[in-house]
């Protein structure tokens, strides 16, 4: 869906039509945060943004209005000017989100946002991607913890060795299943999964 690599199989759509029939389009619209961080070490957090604001075209006033709104929203103001290796790793993880919204856009893939980072930290960021879903941004989120997923999904697709188990929305995940969390009923759907 990040469009870094080709599918084995299947189909992406966006629009109703295949992202790989309009790609330039798609990575128009996708804002993507990878699970390790890509920022440019030479550059400082402001500099960061202000690049990806230039790489997607943006008006140089609007890049500046956006980078300075970014910067307030993700409380990275007193860092602007640091140099990236400089940074915490929850200030980094903020400083990637942060660029990936940057062009506004209608579909953002978080992949693992939260690892690693302390409980505050990580309750802002749920905050932030509660926000994203209110103006209808398509959140794509990709997690481990099961109480992350819990929190934030509308919809859940549930994998077990690159296979999927589960796929729909977090109701229908509860319903029929005697458990009240999401871990205790992805441990008993993993475990049926070994016991076939």
């Amino acid at each position: 869906m990040a469009t870094l690599h080709p599918p084995t199989s299947g189909d992406v759509l966006f629009k109703n039509r295949s992202i790989y029939k309009i790609i330039s389009e798609y990575r128009k619209n996708l804002g993507f945060c990878p699970q390790i961080p890509n920022l440019d070490l030479k550059l400082n957090v402001e500099d960061n943004l202000l690049f990806s604001g230039r790489y997607f075209l943006i008006p140089e006033n609007e890049i500046r209005e956006r980078t300075n709104n970014l910067l307030k929203q993700f409380n990275l103001e007193k860092y602007k000017d640091f140099e990236v290796d400089s940074l915490s790793g929850g200030n980094k993880q903020r400083v990637l989100i942060a660029r990936s919204l940057m062009h506004k856009p209608k579909v953002v893939i978080l992949d693992e946002p939260t690892v690693g980072l302390d409980p505050d930290i990580r309750r802002q960021l749920w905050n932030v991607i509660r926000t994203l879903k209110s103006h209808g941004v398509t959140v794509i989120l990709t997690t481990h913890y099961l109480d992350e997923a819990e929190a934030l999904s509308d919809r859940v697709c549930i994998l077990n060795q690159g296979k999927i188990i589960f796929i729909g929305t977090s109701e229908d995940l509860k319903k029929n299943r005697e458990k009240s969390t999401f871990e205790e009923i992805f441990l008993e759907l993993t475990k049926e999964e070994s016991d076939v």
